[in-house]
């Protein structure tokens, strides 16, 4: 397991790559490797986007789709190699094949070495219009546990976690120093601007309160473009972009826009504590009142 260096070394150097589809998975895998191996040297960690080598397939339901996670010992292979040629640990977004039948949208954090540093299962499954991942993705059995690395504990979470204060609350409770959230999220063709201002806002504004009330650092990382639902019965999805880094109180730290862009950032791990002394939220938590958040609803 590897050791962290959390507690001798107060900042790292963070990137979070936000990219389109480029059409095949041979051409996006060449962009992700061309610009992780720019960033090499640079910083000591890349997170890449949900799904990041294939088009967001989940906009349609087809079996025939299952075929994608076919690569995924292939994909292992590749992104340990890739992370060792850089340096760097690094967080990826696969398609998981775990057997016969059985399918998990899956981080695996790989260490500078390539060794595998842990995995992080989707918990939260979505299946919306548009977004049919039930149909694909077995919600996750690992829970919420924070990934051990030689740059601190990661709490990995997976797009629709981003939405539960539960997951992030708990990554906090075990230790995690930052939070890291690979997303795939944008709007219909038929959204007002309006809702697409609602949206975006919302969406930052969930994550930005994860940081807050966990004294935490965060790394939400979006693809962007438009791509087509190749079946003909949905819209598309213009995925949205605006990745972004938040520090320990929620404070915007580095934000992309609507574009192609790979986001460089310092984060400070020491803050959560210094933080955390002035915002004591974990001390006042009255834990014995919380029983009714394991009901489904309060009837």
């Amino acid at each position: 397991m590897a050791q962290s260096i959390r507690d001798t070394k107060s900042s790292i150097k963070v990137a979070a790559l936000q990219h389109r589809f480029y059409g095949s998975r041979e051409e996006t895998i060449a962009y992700i490797r061309q610009e992780v191996l720019r960033l090499a040297g640079s910083v000591e960690l890349i997170a890449l986007q949900e799904l990041h080598q294939s088009a967001y397939f989940c906009q349609y339901e087809s079996v025939d789709l299952f075929d994608l996670a076919e690569s995924f010992e292939a994909d292992i292979a590749l992104f340990s190699d890739l992370a060792k040629q850089a340096g760097v640990v690094l967080v990826t977004s696969l398609f998981e094949k775990r057997a016969k039948g059985l399918y998990h949208n899956t981080a695996v954090v790989f260490e500078r070495d390539g060794s595998i540093a842990g995995k992080y299962r989707k918990m939260h499954i979505p299946d919306d219009p548009s977004f049919y991942e039930k149909f694909y993705f077995t919600p996750g059995d690992l829970g919420f546990t924070p990934i051990q690395t030689s740059v601190g504990k990661l709490g990995v979470l997976v797009c629709w976690d981003q939405w539960y204060p539960e997951a992030a609350r708990i990554m906090a409770l075990k230790g995690a120093d930052l939070l890291i959230y690979p997303t795939a999220i944008g709007f219909t063709p038929s959204d007002s601007d309006e809702e697409k201002s609602r949206q975006l806002q919302a969406w930052q504004i969930i994550q930005r309160a994860h940081s807050v009330a966990n004294a935490l650092p965060l790394i939400a990382i979006n693809r962007v473009g438009f791509e087509l639902d190749s079946s003909g019965v949905g819209e598309g999805i213009e995925f949205f972009g605006h990745s972004f880094i938040s520090g320990a109180q929620g404070e915007i730290l580095a934000q992309a826009q609507s574009e192609q862009a790979s986001l460089v950032c310092e984060i400070d791990l020491n803050r959560t504590q210094d933080v955390r002394r002035i915002w004591p939220f974990l001390r006042d938590r009255r834990i014995e009142s919380y029983a009714e958040i394991l009901q489904r609803f309060c009837d």
